[in-house]
């Protein structure tokens, strides 16, 4: 064999890439389907890689389909009858960390993720096009011009991109994962009770009230109880000022009202300094930014090494679009699509606010009619609820708070709450007496069980 025809290895990257690589062949279905096609088993160094990596494309042949974590822990405990016991040993080491880290056990990952594929991927295809740039010296011997082109067409098209979405048969296993939506609490029981513990990963939530109603107030609440459970929360304001903003925060966090903030300086800051939890306040002048300068400062701040666990944008109705149009509707919907896309590219939730229109000025309850502009723009949501505080409720200290819309449980549904605006203090209260029960919020265990009823009623009768 001549120098050039020696295959080459995936050595210059080192252990900790190759090791990197395996993992991501069995947790990225699409990658692995797409590498697959240039890969050889022999560019990795590491014997024990390879009987991994061997065990995944035997499955993905015999089954059509991509191996889960689970089943790749019962294809490791019964299948390895060939290798001697300290490979047996690296292998099933190897596999119980890659197993923790995707499972939330570790808080390590795959970092540089992207990194990988694209060196891998570029390594393989060029070996790829060296096999068949090989072939076609020895093929221009008999001038077989046609086979020399059929070989290079087909060495190029090799490890294109083969993700054509999600396959109903070969992606079978990926449905019956347990995927965390990392919830972060609204700090109110009973909202939380409907909406699985709070606005998850990749999720929009809304807030909807008449001017002067408390929007900005519920925002910091909601920023405050993240930063409470030890989030980094970044809180973007379009109408107040950044030290504004940050006093209603001391305040709702401390309980000190806002009128005597001054007076308890050292008590505050004692309060806050040891909190795991941070806070960035980013002011924007009104209409002076758009979901695209946003997204830039989210970039900014994760170079410089810190993690965003939620984003707040107070509010969304004061962001100018990417792109103007010409109706002010069509602009506002592109913005809450814009600011549901950085929740996804971010992996966190995002709650804003939205203004009513004048019906919801002393409505007892807001419903989704009386949204500001655009309607479409409540399509993109998935949380929403509104806040109404008439005249006599000001006074009371009281108001209702309406689900409107929730993708992740029930909705249509009135809570009445307590709102002391002096200290940013919002409590939600469980549902009056004699009210429609209809209406009552199952707990997730009370669900279960009347889906365990139904589906045994449903067996014994076709049983019967």
């Amino acid at each position: 064999m001549t120098p050039a025809e020696q295959k080459a290895t995936f050595s210059k990257y080192g252990r900790d890439f190759q090791e990197k690589f395996c993992h991501l062949l069995l947790k990225d279905r699409s990658f692995c389907d797409q590498i697959l096609e240039v890969f050889d088993v022999d560019f990795l160094e590491l014997k024990f890689l390879k009987i991994f990596v061997n065990k995944v494309i035997d499955y993905k042949l015999e089954f059509n389909t991509h191996p889960s974590y689970d089943t790749m822990k019962a294809v490791i405990i019964s299948g390895l009858e060939d290798s001697n016991e300290a490979v047996k040993k690296q292998v099933r080491d190897f596999f119980a960390r890659i197993y923790k880290a995707d499972m939330g056990v570790s808080v390590t990952g795959i970092d540089g993720e992207e990194y990988i594929k694209k060196e891998s991927l570029d390594f393989c295809k060029k070996q790829k096009l060296k096999e068949a740039m090989i072939k076609s010296v020895k093929l221009l011997k008999s001038s077989s011009f046609d086979e020399i082109a059929k070989e290079m067409n087909e060495a190029l098209k090799l490890g294109s991109d083969s993700n054509f979405g999600y396959d109903y048969i070969k992606d079978f296993e990926e449905r019956f994962l347990l995927k965390s939506r990392n919830p972060i609490s609204t700090g109110w029981q009973n909202l939380d009770e409907i909406c699985r513990d709070g606005l998850g990963t990749g999720e929009l939530g809304v807030v909807v009230a008449p001017t002067g109603a408390g929007k900005s107030m519920v925002l910091v609440h909601l920023g405050s109880q993240a930063i409470k459970a030890g989030k980094n929360v970044v809180h973007y304001t379009l109408e107040l000022g950044s030290t504004t903003i940050a006093s209603r925060y001391d305040s709702c966090i401390t309980g000190v009202s806002l009128y005597d903030l001054h007076s308890f300086k050292d008590f505050i800051y004692d309060r806050i300094k040891d909190m795991e939890g941070n806070l960035i306040i980013k002011e924007y002048p009104t209409k002076s930014a758009n979901p695209m300068a946003i997204k830039n400062h989210l970039e900014r701040l994760k170079q410089r090494g810190i993690k965003v666990d939620l984003v707040i944008v107070d509010y969304a109705d004061l962001l100018r679009p990417n792109i103007m149009s010409k109706e002010k509707r069509h602009d506002l919907e592109t913005i809450y699509e814009d600011l549901r896309a950085l929740a996804q590219e971010n992996e966190c939730p995002i709650w804003t606010a939205s203004q009513t229109n004048r019906s919801g000025l002393n409505a007892e309850v807001i419903t989704m009619e009386s949204i500001s502009e655009a309607f479409n723009k409540c399509f993109v949501a998935d949380f929403i609820f509104s806040v109404s505080r008439r005249k006599e409720d000001k006074e009371a200290n009281s108001g209702k708070i309406f689900v409107a819309k929730n993708r992740n449980g029930p909705d249509g549904l009135t809570f009445p709450i307590t709102m002391d605006p002096s200290r940013v203090f919002i409590e939600v209260h469980r549902k009056e007496e004699g009210e429609s029960s209809q209406n009552k919020a199952l707990t997730a265990r009370e669900q279960r069980d009347i889906l365990k009823e139904k589906y045994s009623s449903f067996r014994k009768t076709d049983r019967g």
